[in-house]
């Protein structure tokens, strides 16, 4: 099977722009074949094909479900990682939707913390896995606590006093 050259005006392989096909060699073969090589020359070098391989050797696999747990157990067994985050960040936007802003806050918070921990210490996470490992951490992590301490930091009556944080509020605010 012959991989046909990308165009790149949205024509068919073999078309031009208007929908005609290019007239045809006198020796009958088509207008995109390369002509045959005189005896005794060395063959053409065939066209490179623009098209993406099927098969990609140099990336690493996706830790996706097959990789948490072997494929005898069902998916949602096998991505449990991910569905207890997701169940949490849920439990904290309901939490939210039903007038307790600082719960909610803090347990998805909590989520994000406990997403970053379980990358850190579980081989296999299921699709929890985004980036690398290390990344994985730092988002979730960084997320996790910013989240939380905004919800420490919430009106009225804040659980945790940060100084200069009024003063920077009312500047931003002027």
């Amino acid at each position: 099977m012959r991989a046909e050259p990308d165009t790149g005006n949205g024509a068919e392989p073999g078309e031009t722009v208007n929908g005609s096909r290019p007239p045809a060699r006198a020796d009958g073969a088509d207008a995109d074949t390369p002509p045959a090589a005189p005896s005794g020359a060395s063959a053409p070098a065939a066209r490179a094909s623009r098209r993406f391989p099927s098969v990609t050797h140099d990336t690493a696999r996706p830790e996706g479900s097959g990789r948490a747990i072997p494929g005898a157990v069902s998916a949602p067994a096998r991505q449990w990682p991910m569905l207890s985050v997701l169940a949490a960040t849920a439990a904290g936007l309901l939490s939210t939707a039903f007038g307790h802003p600082r719960v909610g806050c803090l347990i998805i918070g909590v989520a994000l913390i406990a997403a970053a921990v379980m990358r850190r210490l579980l081989p296999s996470v299921g699709m929890l896995a985004v980036r690398s490992r290390f990344t994985d951490m730092i988002t979730y992590g960084v997320l996790g606590v910013a989240i939380t301490l905004l919800a420490l930091v919430m009106e009225p009556k804040p659980l945790l006093n940060i100084p200069f944080l009024e003063s920077a509020v009312r500047f931003t605010v002027r």
